[in-house]
């Protein structure tokens, strides 16, 4: 088995591809960014006949003036938004630093996009055939979609039986267990090491097995990339940081809230309706 929890065994499928929405495989370089429209010399025009953003920025602005990290997200529907309003709201947003994709059933999905100002994110809804059906900005530290999603059909923690050589796997799955059950929404969340823990490779089939697949990839590429995934385990997440290389430097399992690696920080929401605010004023006041 390759290095890494959620990375499939030699020959397998990779159930670690996970890419920012529109973005580049971590393995390649970033594709050169387009011009802002707010840069040339259309965007007064564009402004004037979009009055409908321009009404919505300040309300955006105040969500992030008085969000909580734990509260509910706040949502701006954008659903009914023309195409040239879209494409301003798509320029003043930008992409940021955490994307990712959750599993819904009847095969829907949701594609969640972090904006550059954190803590202010893009969601869209997809049908089983790819049409959108639903699209909002949300102002919260995660997409209540994605928190959802992760307690949706988890199932109780069944240990099984010991696999054939197996090492540590049994008293680490009952530590889960334990853990999963106990922890309570805002209290510190319990950190597995595997760097740290001697695991044979029947022990990660078996945990990976007995945990089994959540409905949330996450990606985060910050100071470095990292890459987080729900399990089937209420309250267990997978959270692998990876080097210039796409190598795995860090793998571990995170038992509790949302990993605060893919989550707005409550100073953030500040900084970011700062910095919207700058941006409002300067363009569409």
């Amino acid at each position: 088995m390759k290095a890494g929890f959620w990375v499939a065994p030699e020959g397998g499928d990779n159930a670690m591809t996970v890419m920012p929405i529109g973005g580049d495989p971590l393995d390649e370089a970033p594709a050169r960014r387009k011009i802002s429209l707010l840069a040339t010399g259309k965007a007064e025009e564009l402004i004037a006949a979009c009055p409908r953003v321009s009404k919505l920025l300040p309300a955006v602005v105040a969500a992030l003036e008085t969000q909580q990290a734990n509260a509910p997200g706040l949502l701006f529907d954008l659903t009914e938004f023309s195409t040239d309003e879209l494409s301003l709201i798509d320029d003043v947003v930008g992409e940021g630093e955490v994307a990712g994709l959750v599993s819904l059933p009847d095969g829907v999905g949701a594609q969640i996009q972090e904006s550059v100002m954190a803590g202010l994110w893009r969601v869209r809804f997809t049908d089983p055939n790819g049409k959108l059906f639903a699209d909002y900005l949300e102002v919260s530290s995660l997409p209540e979609i994605a928190r959802r999603a992760a307690l949706v059909n988890c199932q109780p923690l069944d240990m099984g039986e010991p696999p054939a050589g197996a090492m540590n796997v049994m008293p680490l799955l009952a530590e889960i267990a334990d853990r999963s059950e106990t922890h309570r929404v805002g209290e510190p969340s319990h950190t597995v090491t595997f760097s740290l823990l001697p695991m044979t490779p029947e022990d990660m089939s078996h945990l990976q097995k007995q945990l089994g697949p959540g409905a949330v990839r996450l990606v985060s590429k910050g100071y470095s990339s990292c890459r987080i995934l729900s399990t089937g385990t209420k309250n267990v997440w997978s959270v692998q940081f990876f080097n210039a290389m796409d190598e795995i430097v860090l793998d571990t399992l995170e038992v509790g809230d949302a990993p605060a690696a893919a989550c707005a920080a409550e100073d953030d929401f500040r900084d970011s309706a700062q910095r919207l605010r700058e941006m409002e004023e300067a363009y569409f006041a």
